[in-house]
C-alpha cells in the first residue's frame, strides 16, 4: 500500500509534465517561439523558471547537506544570498535592460548577444564553445542525490531513474520548447515551495521542535572544526570566510549563467519584471532558505552517518539529506523524491535548452550550415535536446559506476568557469559604452583557464583558492576590474554601434500617468 501510493503521486506527475509539453506545442512554431516563448511570458511563469532553474537537486541534497554540515544553521546565510544577490538585486539590474537590448540586437542567446553587441563573429563562437563545454557535465550533476532518495523510497537501481528523468524531461522540452518549460516549471515550483516548508517541519520534530533542534546543535563540539562549543548554531558558523565565498558564488554567479539570465529575454512587459522581481525573491527565500537551513541541522544526524577522522562521511555529504528523510512517512517520502525530481527536471530542462539554442543559433547556422530555415533551426535544436540530455545521462552513469574524480570535478568548476567568463562583460555590455570586444575575449580565457587550471594543477594554487568554489568567486570578482581596466587600454569600440546599440534605451513609451507625472507636470 505504501508503494503504492509513492508510484502513484509520481504517475500523476509525470502525467502533468507530458501533457503540459504537447499544450505547448503550438508555440513552437518558430525559433523565438522554441527558444523564449515568444517573447510573452507572464511574470509568475518567469519568476519561477528563474527559481525552479536556480534551485536543483544538487542544492537540495548536495550543497545543503555539505554546506549544512561544515557551517551549521549559519549556511541559512546562503539561501539568504540567493534570495538577495542571486533573484532580487538579478532582476532590478538586469532584468529591464537586457530584455530592452537583447530584443533590441534580436537576439535569443548570450552568445548571440554577444555577437551582435560588438558585430563580432568570433565573440559569439568564442562564448558557444564556453557554453557547450562547460554546461554539459553542470546538467550531469543534476542526476547526483537523486540515486539515494530513489534508493530510499523505491529500492530500484540509479541507472533506472536516470533514464526516466532524461526521456520524461526530452519528450516535454521537444514538444513544447520554452513555453513548456515554462509552465513545467511554474507547477515544479509550487511543489518546491509547499513541499520544503512540510519537510523541514517534520525533520524538525523529530529533534523536538525549532528550539530543541537548536539546542541540540548547541551540544555538538567537534575539535577537528572548532574548539568552541555552540559554533554550529552560531551567527556565522565556524568559518565564516569560507561561507562568504560561498555566498558570493552561488548568489552573484546567477548573473553571468546564460541558462538564468535568458529568462530576461522572455519577459512580457514593464510591470512583469516588478511582479518577478518580487516573486522570484520570495521563491528563493523559502526554497534556497528553507534548503540551506534544513541541512543546517546535519549534525543531529550524525550517529546515522559513518564520520572520518578528517570530519568527512564515508558516503559522502550526499548521503545527509537521505538520512535526515529516512524516518519521514511514506507520504512524505514520495512528497520529498517529486520535490527533488520537479527541482532536477526543471534546471535539467532549462540547461538542455540554453544548450541546444546555443549550439543550433550560434556555431551551426552561418558557420557549419550557410542557410539554415527557422523549421531546420527548430528540428536541430530538438535533435540536441536529446543528444545533450544523452550525453549529461551517460556521463552520469559513468560517474555513478566507477565514481570518476576527474567528472566531479569537472562538474564543480562549471558553475564558476561560466560565471567567471560571462558575468562582467555582460553586465558592463548592457551599462557601459566603453566595453571593448577585447575585455570580453580577456574575460572569457581567465575565467574559463584559471578554472581548467584550478581542477588539474590544484596543489600548485595559493591555499585560498585550491576550493573550486573560492577559486569561482574570485573569478567573478576579478572579471569585474578586468573589464573595465582591459577596456580602457583597449582600441575604443565603434561608436556609431555603441549608440546605435544604446539607443534602445532612449526610445520614448507611453506610460500611464500614475507612473508618471510627464515633463509638463509643474
Amino acid at each position: 500500500m505504501e508503494m503504492a501510493v509513492k508510484i502513484i503521486m509520481l504517475v500523476l506527475f509525470f502525467g502533468v509534465m507530458i501533457g503540459v509539453g504537447f499544450y505547448s506545442k503550438k508555440h513552437t512554431t518558430d525559433v523565438k517561439g522554441f527558444v523564449l516563448g515568444g517573447r510573452s511570458v507572464g511574470p509568475w511563469l518567469t519568476a519561477f523558471a528563474y527559481g525552479t532553474s536556480y534551485f536543483s537537486a544538487v542544492i537540495f541534497v548536495g550543497y545543503a547537506g555539505q554546506f549544512g554540515w561544515k557551517f551549521g544553521i549559519a549556511s541559512t546565510w546562503i539561501g539568504i544570498g540567493n534570495a538577495v544577490i542571486g533573484s532580487f538585486a538579478a532582476w532590478a539590474i538586469l532584468g529591464r535592460r537586457t530584455r530592452i537590448m537583447t530584443q533590441h540586437l534580436d537576439s535569443a542567446t548570450m552568445p548571440q548577444f554577444f555577437g551582435e553587441r560588438f558585430n563580432s563573429k568570433g565573440l559569439k563562437i568564442a562564448a558557444s564553445v564556453i557554453v557547450f563545454i562547460f554546461l554539459i557535465p553542470y546538467t550531469a550533476s543534476l542526476y547526483n542525490g537523486l540515486s539515494r532518495l530513489f534508493g530510499m523510497a523505491f529500492n530500484i537501481d540509479y541507472s533506472v531513474c536516470i533514464i526516466i528523468m532524461s526521456v520524461l524531461t526530452a519528450v516535454y522540452v521537444i514538444a513544447g520548447g520554452y513555453m513548456a518549460t515554462a509552465i513545467n516549471d511554474f507547477i515544479q515550483g509550487i511543489i518546491m515551495l509547499f513541499g520544503i516548508v512540510i519537510v523541514i517541519a517534520a525533520v524538525l520534530k523529530i529533534n523536538g521542535g525549532f528550539t530543541g533542534s537548536l539546542d541540540g546543535l548547541a551540544q555538538i563540539v567537534d575539535t577537528k572544526v572548532s574548539s568552541n562549543p555552540g559554533v554550529f548554531n552560531s551567527f556565522f558558523g565556524p568559518d565564516p570566510l569560507g561561507l562568504l565565498f560561498v555566498v558570493i558564488l552561488t548568489s552573484l554567479g546567477t548573473w553571468g549563467l546564460p541558462q538564468m539570465v535568458q529568462k530576461f529575454y522572455a519577459i512580457k512587459s514593464e510591470s512583469d519584471i516588478k511582479k518577478g522581481t518580487v516573486i522570484s525573491t520570495f521563491f528563493a527565500i523559502v526554497v534556497a532558505g528553507g534548503c540551506y537551513f534544513l541541512g543546517g541541522f546535519g549534525r543531529l544526524f550524525s550517529d546515522k552517518l559513518e564520520v572520518l577522522e578528517d570530519d568527512t562521511l564515508k558516503n559522502g555529504f550526499d548521503s545527509i539529506i537521505p538520512t535526515m528523510l529516512s524516518d519521514l512517512s511514506p507520504l512524505l517520502i514520495g512528497l520529498v523524491v517529486i520535490l527533488v525530481l520537479s527541482a532536477s527536471m526543471s534546471t535539467l530542462s532549462s540547461l538542455v535548452l540554453a544548450s541546444s539554442s546555443t549550439l543550433t543559433i550560434d556555431f551551426l547556422k552561418g558557420n557549419i550550415i550557410k542557410k539554415m530555415s527557422e523549421k531546420k533551426q527548430v528540428l536541430s535544436m530538438r535533435i540536441l535536446v536529446v543528444i545533450f540530455i544523452a550525453i549529461s545521462a551517460v556521463i552520469a552513469l559513468f560517474q555513478y559506476n566507477t565514481t570518476s574524480n576527474f567528472i566531479a570535478q569537472l562538474m564543480g568548476i562549471s558553475w564558476g568557469a561560466l560565471a567567471g567568463a560571462f558575468l562582467a562583460p555582460f553586465l558592463f555590455s548592457l551599462y557601459w559604452k566603453k566595453t571593448t570586444k577585447a575585455a570580453c575575449y580577456v574575460s572569457f580565457a581567465f575565467g574559463s583557464l584559471l578554472m581548467i587550471a584550478n581542477m588539474l594543477f590544484r596543489a600548485h594554487f595559493p591555499a585560498i583558492m585550491q576550493s573550486p568554489i573560492n577559486c569561482g568567486s574570485i573569478a567573478m570578482l576579478a572579471g569585474l576590474v578586468i573589464v573595465p581596466l582591459v577596456s580602457l587600454i583597449t582600441p575604443k569600440p565603434d561608436e556609431k554601434l555603441v549608440e546605435e546599440t544604446f539607443a534602445c534605451y532612449n526610445k520614448k513609451q507611453i506610460v500611464p500617468a500614475k507612473e508618471s507625472l510627464g515633463e509638463d507636470a509643474e
